[in-house]
């Protein structure tokens, strides 16, 4: 390279070349230090911080523990040189080794070195909060977990906190009052009164991410959401508990108390009871909801969980999306289904292994639906599928007693798909089967309001998408208005 050639970057004002290296790993910004005079002082402009452990101390290295220290130093440096620095916008700490989790070391060294990390870890939290900061992400890996107390976790511009695994929020006061999103990935060691506090000090809070299950403990923040202020809530508790343990011990009552929550994504076992309060506002939900035993024998009832107050919580939404389990659930787990008057659009998804025996009830629940989107037509059939299937008696027996004799009359049910007024229906990964193939015939030859079906083939069928098109415009369909449109 011809080294009269003009270095174009280093020509960049400061601003650029600031924000250039806040987009870089901070160890990689750290070595641009080196490269000339030109670069010695630029890593003042860095308003994004990003320290991963791994990227300091290596897995194989001999002394980890000299490691962890040259890894805390390096931090260290580095706030020092940021210390005329007036902002910090975006601070990401993350503790990945396992060596010297915790007091409980087997060694003076292994101790002092959990200290010092909790120390370090604190002040540079508490620094970055009264530098303006705005996003703060904090991680432990799993056994290096880290304890942060503090008497008040304050900041009036943070906007977004992420705390992941095994860190131990130890806090007396919070006070957040400009943070909108928080999420709470696996957080081993936030109890709930510490939980509790850490929610009410957010009273801006908008967008509320929870996610318990990568240890085999009860749900710490997933089991309980009561706030005023959040929009949007998404909660997955993904604990299994064997089935000698007493379930109601981890997934006993459920509650949500949020009265200006809009969207709700939740995914869990199924819970013994639930108390969703104040939920008028709620306009989309996505559920996931799993039996505990899977289910051999339809006829069998559950064996345990009610999700009647679940569903009774969210009877005014608009848009409903439903797992495969959940369709399960809601057949052997509500002992009543509301009518969802508001319902417009109505989202499922099937499995071979699962039944449609709640659809029925559903549809009828669903007086005005608009939309109906299912992605895959393949689905366990059953005894009662319900005639939202044709895989089903046309004819029900209704037995009256008649003083002298009993009289058995056969008559002619009304299929739910008739009373539906679905105007758009979208399937996906339709794969053209025999099964699939008569589930859209009865479809089209029910649903007397349809006006546009759209179908998107799976990948299998890319070779025979003219011949299954053909299939489909072949059907008869009940609705002069029905067109077919292939996506």
């Amino acid at each position: 390279m011809d080294s009269s050639r003009e270095d174009l970057i280093s020509n960049l004002p400061d601003e650029i070349l600031g924000r250039i290296l806040s987009l870089v790993p901070t160890k990689v910004a750290a070595s641009t230090s080196a490269l000339s005079k030109r670069w010695r002082n630029l890593l003042c402009l860095i308003d994004s911080l990003c320290f991963d452990e791994s990227a300091v101390v290596y897995p194989n290295e001999e002394e980890t523990t000299s490691g962890s220290h040259r890894f805390l130093d390096f931090v260290e440096n580095t706030f020092a040189l940021l210390s005329k620095s007036p902002i910090i916008k975006k601070l990401s700490l993350s503790r990945v080794h396992v060596y010297g989790h915790g007091p409980h070391g087997h060694s003076v060294d292994t101790y002092y070195l959990y200290a010092r990390v909790c120390s370090c870890f604190t002040r540079w939290i508490t620094t970055a909060l009264g530098r303006g900061l705005l996003e703060l992400h904090l991680h432990a890996a799993r056994f290096a977990g880290l304890e942060i107390e503090t008497e008040l976790l304050t900041s009036n511009t943070l906007v977004k906190l992420t705390i992941s695994c095994e860190f131990f929020i130890e806090v007396k006061r919070v006070f957040l009052p400009a943070l909108k999103s928080l999420s709470l990935l696996s957080v081993s060691g936030l109890d709930h009164p510490n939980y509790c506090r850490l929610i009410d000090g957010c009273s801006l809070l908008e967008d509320l991410y929870i996610r318990d299950g990568d240890y085999p403990v009860p749900p710490g923040c997933g089991l309980h959401v009561q706030s005023a202020s959040i929009k949007r809530l998404v909660v997955y508790t993904g604990i299994t508990v064997p089935s000698h343990r007493d379930r109601s011990g981890f997934y006993g009552v459920v509650c949500f108390d949020a009265p200006s929550l809009v969207y709700l994504d939740y995914s869990s076992y199924v819970a013994e009871n639930y108390e969703f309060i104040d939920l008028d506002m709620l306009v989309e939900v996505r559920l996931s909801l799993k039996l505990w035993d899977s289910i051999t024998d339809y006829d069998e009832a559950p064996i345990f969980g009610d999700v009647t107050n679940l569903v009774l919580g969210i009877r005014n939404i608009t848009t409903l999306h439903l797992s495969p389990e959940s369709l399960e659930t809601f057949h052997f787990c509500c002992k009543s289904m509301p009518v969802f008057s508001n319902l417009l659009k109505l989202s499922i998804e099937s499995d071979k292994e699962k039944g449609w025996q709640a659809m029925p009830l559903l549809l009828k629940s669903c007086p005005n639906l608009e939309t109906l989107v299912i992605k895959g037509l393949v689905h366990r059939v059953t005894n009662r599928c319900g005639d939202a299937c044709p895989c089903i008696f046309k004819k029900q027996k209704n037995k009256r007693a008649n003083k002298k004799r009993k009289i058995v009359k056969e008559e002619e049910i009304v299929c739910c798909l008739e009373t539906c007024h679905v105007k758009v229906l979208e399937i996906s990964e339709y794969g053209g089967s025999f099964q699939e193939l008569k589930q859209m015939r009865h479809f089209l030859g029910k649903l007397e309001c349809l006006e546009t079906v759209k179908v998107a083939f799976n990948s299998d069928n890319n070779n025979n998408r003219e011949f299954l098109w053909a299939n489909l415009l072949a059907l008869p369909r009940v609705s002069l208005k029905c067109n077919l449109h292939f996506i």
